[in-house]
C-alpha cells in the first residue's frame, strides 16, 4: 500500500512539473512578439486618420516671412518618416522653439482663432516630447501624441486659409 502511493504521489509530481515549461515558453514568446509591436515605423504613422489641410497658395505667399513654420512643417514631414530627433531631443530647444514659433507669427495672422492653434501646437509638442522620452510609455499613447500634433498643425493651416479667405471677401465691394 505505501509502494502504491508513494509511486502515485511521483506520478502527480511529474505530470505537475510537466505543464510548467509550456507557459514558460508562452510568455516568452509574448514578450518578444510585444517588443516588436513596440517600435514605431513610418509605415504606422501613415495609418493614422485624420484631416490633412495644406496651405493656400495664398497663404503660402502670406507665410513666406515666418521662418518657424517652415521649419516646423520640415519637422513634421520628418516625423511622418518616423524620425523623432526634433521631438524627442532636450526640452529646452523645444521650448526656445516654441517661444519664438509664437513671436514670428505676422501680424495679419495675429488672431484669437490662429493664436489658440498654436497654444494647441505648444501643448501637442510638448506632450508629444514627454511621451517619446519617458520609457514607460505605451506605443498606442505614443502614437496618439503622434496624431495629436498632426491634426493641430493641420488644424492651424486650415485657420490661416480661413483666414485669409474671409479677408479677400471683406475686400470684395458691392456694386
Amino acid at each position: 500500500m505505501k509502494i502504491t502511493s508513494v509511486i502515485l504521489g511521483l506520478c502527480c509530481v511529474t505530470v505537475m512539473s510537466c505543464g510548467d515549461d509550456k507557459s514558460t515558453t508562452i510568455e516568452t514568446e509574448t514578450v518578444a512578439t510585444t517588443d516588436q509591436n513596440a517600435r514605431i515605423t513610418a509605415k504606422t504613422i501613415e495609418s493614422l486618420n485624420y484631416n490633412d489641410y495644406v496651405l493656400s497658395s495664398e497663404a503660402e505667399k502670406a507665410i513666406i516671412s515666418w521662418d518657424k513654420y517652415r521649419e516646423l512643417e520640415s519637422q513634421i514631414r520628418f516625423l511622418k518618416k518616423a524620425d523623432f530627433s526634433f521631438f524627442n531631443g532636450d526640452k529646452e530647444l523645444l521650448t526656445t522653439f516654441i517661444r519664438e514659433f509664437k513671436t514670428q507669427i505676422p501680424e495679419e495672422f495675429k488672431t484669437n482663432p490662429i493664436i489658440s492653434r498654436n497654444a494647441i501646437i505648444e501643448t501637442a509638442l510638448l506632450k508629444l516630447n514627454e511621451n517619446l522620452t519617458i520609457d514607460n510609455i505605451e506605443r498606442k499613447d505614443k502614437l496618439l501624441g503622434i496624431k495629436a500634433l498632426f491634426v493641430a498643425f493641420s488644424n492651424l493651416n486650415y485657420q490661416i486659409n480661413k483666414k485669409l479667405e474671409k479677408d479677400t471677401y471683406n475686400k470684395i465691394q458691392p456694386e
